[in-house]
């Protein structure tokens, strides 16, 4: 590896002269030292922020026969991103997980590691940075989705509704915005999704939602809040939905949701969602991972955790340690939930019991955190454990946000103000 950022930086140097190849060779490895910055399917993205008189240079090298790369299980890097930022960049979390997510898509990976030239490699890595390997979708579902956008156009007018909230991942490879005519402002909602691009020009706003549950309902109500976090709707808004199956490439349900009826319980006569100090990119981020350990567990296994976001300095007056904090003496940006590198070590710690106690600038301050609020004011269901109970007190307690994975059926809960909203659906164990 050491010698593939050598050969990188050397690239990068006869591109700008004025570029110091050793401090920042030394800064990578370092962090390479500090913490692996292997992605998985064969990715490397080393980074450092330095001073560099520009906001990013981004450096790609592609390894046929794969590079020795420390933490992998030995595993090989055949893909090496390599990200050098100015110290001054303010939005350098933010790239390094937009780069994370983009070569998180197996297809495209292979396809970068399948190139025949430094020019293919070139033209594919823009077209995946473009959101534009779509994929063709038979004629026929083409005639039935058209169908279905046409009615989901008149549904949208009759009820009288702000906006059309489309349901992208419907499609494999991205949706085929050639035949999106309806005039109403409309919104996609993708896993995958690439901001700004031209593949989007049809859509007036894009929601990337990382990971979703299977059912319909908890996908929707997913993008909702995102929406609203984000300011791309209000509480007032009615939404025209049209979705379908995951991977069908087929439209197959058109339906009306009033956002304020939806989330009414939860806002208690309030038009916060977000505590003041909680960055939206923070809470959707927190989400995601939340999903992912409800969706997936840790090893085939479901796990339960609790993330307190938000309101940390009242939160830590109610909190005390169950264990040595492990993120403990790390600088914030590497302890950081906007960090994309730190997605392992949270799932990894989720094990512990007790909450993570997370800033709203995304920073971890702790994991494995006892709750010591309590609340005699609400009555949870039957069923919900002291985690929920845990949540409703210091949601109810402070002004955070508190987001709990439950360890029997992975459903993800949010808690605000002591009132309680379910995310995702509950999973069905069964025995085999």
């Amino acid at each position: 590896m050491k010698g593939a950022l050598g050969e990188m930086l050397a690239a990068c140097s006869q591109r700008f002269e004025d570029l110091k190849t050793e401090p920042l060779l030394r800064g990578l490895l370092a962090r390479e030292a500090t913490m692996t910055t292997y992605l998985g399917l064969g990715v490397s993205l080393p980074h450092v922020r330095a001073k560099l008189g520009r906001r990013y240079i981004l450096a790609l090298g592609r390894s046929r026969a794969g590079i020795d790369h420390d933490g992998t299980d030995g595993e090989r890097s055949h893909i090496v991103i390599m990200l050098l930022a100015d110290e001054k960049s303010r939005d350098y979390l933010q790239v390094l997980a937009a780069i994370a997510r983009l070569v998180k898509e197996p297809e495209l990976v292979q396809s970068l590691v399948e190139s025949d030239s430094v020019d293919m490699l070139y033209d594919r890595l823009i077209a995946g940075l473009g959101g534009m390997q779509v994929r063709r979708v038979p004629q026929k579902q083409n005639r039935m989705n058209r169908l279905m956008i046409r009615e989901a156009d008149r549904v949208a007018k009759g009820a009288e509704c702000d906006a059309i909230l489309v349901m992208g991942d419907v499609f494999i490879g991205g949706i085929d915005t050639s035949m999106w005519t309806p005039k109403i402002k409309s919104i996609l909602v993708t896993k995958s999704g690439a901001d700004g691009t031209s593949a989007f020009d049809a859509f007036a706003e894009v929601i990337q939602v990382r990971s979703f549950s299977p059912q319909r309902l908890a996908q929707v109500r997913s993008a909702i809040l995102v929406a609203l976090t984000r300011g791309i709707i209000s509480f007032t808004d009615r939404l025209c939905c049209i979705g379908g199956v995951q991977g069908s490439n087929q439209f197959d349900t058109v339906g009306v949701v009033d956002v304020e009826r939806e989330f009414q319980t939860l806002l208690t006569g309030n038009a916060d969602l977000l505590p003041d100090d909680v960055k939206p990119e923070v809470f959707e981020r927190v989400i995601a991972v939340a999903t992912e350990l409800g969706v997936e567990g840790r090893e085939g296994k479901p796990v339960g955790c609790l993330f307190v976001v938000g309101a940390s300095a009242q939160v830590e007056k109610l909190t005390k340690p169950l264990v040595l904090n492990p993120f403990y003496g790390y600088k914030d940006e590497d302890r950081n939930i906007l960090n994309p590198f730190m997605d392992e070590t949270v799932k990894e710690f989720s094990t512990i019991d007790g909450a993570f106690v997370i800033q709203g600038d995304g920073v971890v301050v702790s994991a494995g955190s006892l709750i010591q609020a309590t609340d005699s004011e609400h009555l949870l269901p039957s069923g919900l454990g002291s985690r929920h109970a845990a949540a409703a007190a210091i949601s109810l307690a402070t002004q955070c946000i508190a987001v709990v994975v439950s360890a029997s059926t992975g459903q993800v809960t949010l808690f605000r103000r002591g009132v309680m909203l379910p995310l995702t659906e509950k999973k069905v164990i069964t025995e085999g």
